[in-house]
């Protein structure tokens, strides 16, 4: 998973810079740190993505295996 490093000190140094206060800039930093961690716990890694495909393959799997059975069955009874 990509992580992008996020240097807190230097936005609030930065915001204080362009006229925030002290405790404005740390807000600010606050809910950008607070919408980040939520943004990163909606990720899927690629563990996430590769037991999703197995889990289609089986699911997949079964319903052909299901669809032969039914196949072969009309095609006995005639």
């Amino acid at each position: 998973m990509t992580v992008i490093a996020f240097d807190t000190l230097a936005f609030v140094e930065e915001l204080k810079a362009s006229g925030f206060d002290d405790a404005q800039a740390k807000g600010m930093v606050g809910a950008l740190k607070k919408v980040q961690d939520a943004q990163m716990q909606e990720l899927s890694t690629k563990a996430d993505l590769r037991e999703l495909e197995y889990r289609i393959i089986i699911r997949l799997g079964g319903l052909m295996i299901a669809g032969f059975g039914i196949l072969a069955a009309i095609v006995k009874m005639h």
